[in-house]
């Protein structure tokens, strides 16, 4: 592979033999030459010694100036040519990162070669597809946002209007149909204002021992009731002295959403099995947890996506199938926070994989209790 200090080393090697070359055909030419008209000069006299000395040395001198001259020369077009060449990709790539500040993230920089200045190249072009999908998905979080806040609020107005204008009883079922709305409104302000927290400097956990089957056999009752009501088996299976240094509250809270989630998606009839295990991630003991339903799986044009915020496959934004858009958001952030990774992918339905550290390797003050987020 071509890499760039091979290509100064070329250059260097190519100026000091051209250098070599202009000093030794420049002093063999330029001695042959005088001898020979030293000697056209001189035949049929006696030689002089002190006029022999002197033209040596005028031939000498004009020699070095010629070859001082030709190598001054050739390292100037050299180191021209050499500037024009590495720094063409530079003023491109500055060009483009000008043009993305101005928010053209359509623009590409030139790519050409394979050495470092090429995968720089490589690199930005990757850095403006990236920021081209965090705008799309930016401008579509703020419509989502509209969306999710327009709708209840749209229906409380026309239940209000009805009700002032006395078109409808004020039944208790249409006051239900109010309270729901309000409901949701609740919770999605809640989780925009709890993912807002957790995205701050002043984000804190409360980390400690825990014994993780006592953590998720907890998580699993609080949703026990929900997969009853819609007949879905639920089932957990997890050493039952398995530790992980953690957060009790957010650890229930990552199972409790991952699980509300694989219920939605799951219909009736379908199972949802948690299950923990140790592992080892590079030497180091880690727990691997695994979330897997049987439900419709995740599109997998949606995949790379699914933890972004307000993102829902579901296009329909359904009550009936779609939450907030928030909650899978949540996941990332928290597992993020105990230093693991999240991930999904398909099997016979949607399989969501947690990798966690079973010690946490930098430890964070408490700020706050989480205790009640297992209410």
């Amino acid at each position: 592979m071509n890499r760039l200090h091979t290509r100064f080393a070329l250059l260097i090697v190519s100026i000091a033999a051209g250098i070599l070359l202009i000093s030794t055909v420049s002093i063999m030419l330029g001695t042959h030459y005088h001898l020979s008209m030293y000697q056209g000069q001189t035949q049929g006299m006696n030689h002089d010694l002190p006029q022999l000395d002197y033209h040596l040395e005028q031939a000498l001198l004009q020699s070095i100036l010629w070859t001082f001259a030709g190598s001054v020369i050739l390292s100037i077009l050299i180191a021209v040519y050499t500037a024009r060449r590495l720094s063409a990709p530079l003023v491109n790539m500055k060009r483009v990162a000008e043009q993305m500040t101005d928010g053209q993230l359509d623009v590409r920089a030139r790519v050409r070669g394979r050495d470092e200045l090429a995968e720089l190249g490589a690199s930005l072009n990757k850095l403006a597809e990236q920021l081209s999908i965090q705008n799309r998905l930016r401008k579509t979080m703020t419509e989502d946002i509209a969306h999710e806040l327009r709708t209840p609020l749209t229906t409380l107005k026309s239940h209000m209007r009805a009700f002032e204008d006395g078109v409808w009883e004020p039944t208790p079922e249409r006051i239900h149909s109010c309270y729901e709305e309000i409901e949701r409104l609740t919770r999605l302000v809640a989780e925009l204002e709890e993912l807002t927290y957790m995205e701050s400097p002043e984000f804190r956990m409360e980390c400690r021992d825990e014994n993780l089957h006592y953590l998720l056999a907890n998580g699993v009752e609080l949703v026990s009731a929900a997969y009853l009501e819609k007949k879905v088996e639920l089932s957990l299976s997890c050493p039952a002295d398995l530790k992980l240094e953690a957060d009790r509250g957010r650890i229930t809270q990552i199972l409790v959403n991952l699980l509300s989630n694989a219920l939605a998606f799951t219909p009736p009839g379908g199972a949802v099995r948690v299950h923990a295990e140790e592992s080892f991630v590079h030497g180091k003991p880690s727990i691997h947890l695994r979330v897997e339903d049987t439900g419709t799986g995740i599109p997998e044009e949606d995949l790379p996506y699914i933890f972004e915020r307000l993102y829902r496959g579901e296009k329909s934004r359904s009550r009936r199938t779609g939450g907030s858009g928030l909650g899978l958001t949540i996941v990332k952030r928290l597992v993020a926070a105990h230093g693991g990774q999240v991930w999904a992918e398909n099997g016979q339905g949607a399989v969501f994989h947690i990798r966690l550290p079973r010690k946490k390797e930098t430890s964070q003050e408490p700020s706050r209790s989480t205790q009640d987020l297992q209410k």
